[in-house]
């Protein structure tokens, strides 16, 4: 099962400071130690939502905001895709991970394609395929 843990935005993140040397040299150990058993498949951290747009869809046309966001507790700060085999192994490993306090992180399980049911179609597996060899390639 693959995971997406999303690291939210805060205070700090927002304003572009970066993590004190202690605790990226912390997270940087706990990222080999994801790496090194299998689990951590992408990680990376986000600049601030000041340096990011916002783009609705809506009746034909797109509208583009340009950031800071207000809700700094509904933004993300940075991500991993992890690979496990439940929700339960992805908690036990975030749980050890070296956050400072007040640190907010979410799980979300990654749908697999298998899991469209009826909507995966002959044809839409051989595309989803395809893009994922050709994905594969370029690593």
């Amino acid at each position: 099962m693959k995971f997406m843990v999303i690291v939210k935005a805060d205070k700090n993140s927002e304003a572009g400071h970066l993590p004190s040397p202690e605790l990226l040299k912390n997270m940087m150990n706990f990222n080999e130690e994801l790496a090194k058993a299998g689990v951590m498949l992408a990680a990376e951290g986000l600049h601030p939502s000041s340096e990011g747009k916002r783009v609705h869809f809506g009746d034909g046309k797109t509208t583009v905001v340009d950031g800071p966001f207000a809700e700094t507790k509904e933004l993300v700060g940075g991500y991993w895709i992890w690979q496990t085999k439940s929700m339960e192994e992805a908690l036990n490993w975030l749980k050890r991970a070296p956050f400072d306090a007040g640190a907010v992180v979410e799980i979300r399980k990654v749908y697999d394609f298998e899991e469209f049911g009826e909507l995966q179609t002959p044809e839409l597996t051989a595309q989803y395929e395809r893009l994922h060899s050709e994905l594969a390639n370029k690593k």
